[in-house]
C-alpha cells in the first residue's frame, strides 16, 4: 500500500479544526481621487472676478457723472423746447446755428432782466422794511400790552436780542456761510453754462444728430426713431404751453389780490408768482407767496396774512382743479398718471424729476399708443357702467321677492287664499296656477 505524501495538495489544504481560516489575498486598492482641478475653474474664476471689477468701475463712475448726465438730460428737453422755434427760423433762411443762439440769447436776456427787476425791487423793500421795523415792534409792543396788560418796553428787548446767544450764533453760522453761498452759486452758474451750451449743440445740431442716429439702424428702426422724436417735441410744447397757460393765470389771480391790497409793484409780484410758481417743482409754490407776503408785510402786517390765505387756496385750487385738466388736454394723458409721474420723477430725480416727469411719460405714452395693438370692445352693459343682467331695478325686484317669501302668513288666511297663490315669488316652490288649495298648501 503506497504511503500518502502530506506535503502535497491534500496535506497544504487540510486546515486544523477550530483554527481561523487563513486570509485570502490582498485587494485590490480604491481609484483615487484626481488631484488636478479643472481646467474651466480658473477661467471661471478670474471671468467673475473681470465682471465684478466692472460692475465696481461701472458704478462709481456712473455716480461721479450723474450731475452731468441730469445736465445733458435737461438739455436735451431745453432743446425739444425750442426746436420748433428754431426750425421755424431755418425755414426762412436763418442758419440753425444762428437761429439757436438768438432763441437762447433771447430767453436768457428776458429771465436776467426779470431777475434783476426782482433783485432791485426786493432791496428796495427790504431796506423799507428794516426802517420801519421800530414802527412795526412798537405797533406789536402796545397791542400786547393793551391785551394782555403787560409792560414791556421796545429798549428792553432790544438789549435781550443783542445779549442773546441765539443771535451770537446766527451771526457766526451766517458768516461762515457765506463762503458756502459763494460755491453754490458759482456751481450754479457753471451748471447753468453747460446746460447752455449742451441745449445750443441738440437744437442747432439736431438734423446731423437724428442723421447720426439713423445712420446706424435699419430703415424700419429709422422711421421708428424719426417718429419718436416728433411726438417728444409735441409732447414737450405740450407741457411747456400748459406751464405758461397756468402761469398766467396765476399771475392775473393774485395781480387781482396785490392791486385790491394796494401793494406796490402787483405787476412785477404777479409775473414773478406765476412763472416761479409753475416752473420751479415742489418748492415753487413756496418761494412765489413769500415774496408779495414780504412786500406785503411792509405795508401792513395784516395784508401778509390776507397773501397767504390766499396762495393756499388758491393752490388747492390749482391742483385739483386747473392743474389736471390743462396738464391732461395739452400733454394728453390721464390726470393720475400725470400726478403720479410727478412723484416718481421727483423720487428719482429730485426738482429736475418733477419737471419732466410730464413730458417724459406723455412721450413714452404716445409713442407706445402707435404701436400697440388695440381691439374693438364689445357692447357689454358692463363697459357702460351699467350693472349685468336687468341692473339695479332687477336686483330690487329680487330682493322684494325674496322678503315676501319670508314674510309670515297674515292671521285669519285661509289654504284657500287665491291672493297667495297668484303672489308666487321665484323660488317659493308655488305653481302660480291659481289653485288656491294646491298653493295654501
Amino acid at each position: 500500500m503506497a504511503a500518502t505524501d502530506e506535503t502535497g495538495p491534500a496535506g497544504q489544504n487540510t486546515t486544523v479544526p477550530g483554527a481561523p481560516p487563513p486570509a485570502g489575498p490582498p485587494a485590490d486598492p480604491a481609484p483615487r481621487p484626481s488631484a488636478r482641478m479643472p481646467r474651466w475653474l480658473p477661467r471661471a474664476m478670474v471671468l467673475a472676478l473681470a465682471l465684478v471689477a466692472v460692475f465696481q468701475l461701472g458704478s462709481w463712475a456712473f455716480h461721479q457723472l450723474t450731475g452731468l448726465l441730469i445736465n445733458i438730460l435737461i438739455a436735451f428737453f431745453l432743446a425739444l423746447a425750442v426746436e420748433p422755434a428754431v426750425s421755424w427760423m431755418a425755414a426762412r433762411g436763418v442758419r440753425r446755428g444762428l437761429g439757436t443762439f438768438l432763441v437762447l440769447l433771447g430767453v436768457l436776456v428776458v429771465g436776467a432782466g426779470f431777475v434783476t427787476l426782482l433783485g432791485s425791487m426786493l432791496a428796495e423793500q427790504i431796506i423799507t422794511i428794516v426802517e420801519d421795523f421800530p414802527q412795526y415792534l412798537d405797533s406789536v409792543i402796545n397791542w400786547v400790552n393793551a391785551h394782555f396788560h403787560t409792560e414791556l418796553r421796545r429798549v428792553d428787548i432790544q438789549e435781550n436780542l443783542l445779549r442773546s446767544d441765539w443771535l451770537r450764533n446766527y451771526v457766526q453760522n451766517s458768516a461762515t456761510g457765506v463762503l458756502d453761498v459763494s460755491a453754490q452759486v458759482l456751481g450754479g452758474l457753471f451748471r447753468l453754462l453747460t446746460i447752455g451750451l449742451f441745449s445750443f449743440y441738440f437744437a442747432a445740431d439736431g438734423p446731423r444728430l437724428r442723421r447720426t442716429i439713423c445712420s446706424v439702424l435699419p430703415p424700419a428702426r429709422q422711421t421708428e426713431v424719426l417718429r419718436a422724436w416728433e411726438i417728444a417735441v409735441n409732447k414737450t410744447g405740450g407741457y411747456l404751453y400748459s406751464r405758461g397757460l397756468m402761469a398766467l393765470v396765476s399771475g392775473l389771480a393774485h395781480y387781482v389780490l396785490l392791486e385790491f391790497l394796494d401793494v406796490p409793484y402787483a405787476p412785477v409780484l404777479a409775473v414773478w408768482v406765476g412763472l416761479v410758481s409753475q416752473f420751479i417743482p415742489t418748492i415753487g409754490t413756496y418761494l412765489a407767496g413769500a415774496l408779495p407776503m414780504l412786500i406785503a408785510f411792509a405795508v401792513a402786517p395784516w395784508y401778509a396774512v390776507w397773501v397767504l390765505v390766499f396762495v393756499v387756496v388758491y393752490q388747492q385750487f390749482e391742483n385739483y382743479v386747473l392743474q389736471p385738466k390743462l396738464t391732461a388736454r395739452t400733454v394728453d394723458i390721464h390726470p393720475a398718471v400725470a400726478f403720479g409721474s410727478v412723484i416718481a420723477g421727483t423720487a428719482l430725480l429730485g426738482a429736475v424729476g418733477a419737471l419732466i416727469a410730464i413730458p417724459a411719460v406723455a412721450t413714452l405714452q404716445a409713442f407706445l399708443g402707435a404701436y400697440v395693438k388695440r381691439y374693438d370692445v364689445t357692447d357689454d352693459p358692463r363697459v357702460l357702467g351699467h350693472r349685468g343682467s336687468g341692473g339695479p331695478g332687477a336686483l330690487g325686484r329680487r330682493v322684494r321677492g325674496l322678503w315676501a317669501q319670508r314674510r309670515p302668513e297674515p292671521a285669519g288666511a285661509g289654504p284657500s287664499g287665491a291672493g297667495t297663490a297668484g303672489a308666487g315669488a321665484p323660488g317659493s316652490g308655488t305653481t302660480g296656477r291659481g289653485d288656491g288649495g294646491t298653493a295654501g298648501a
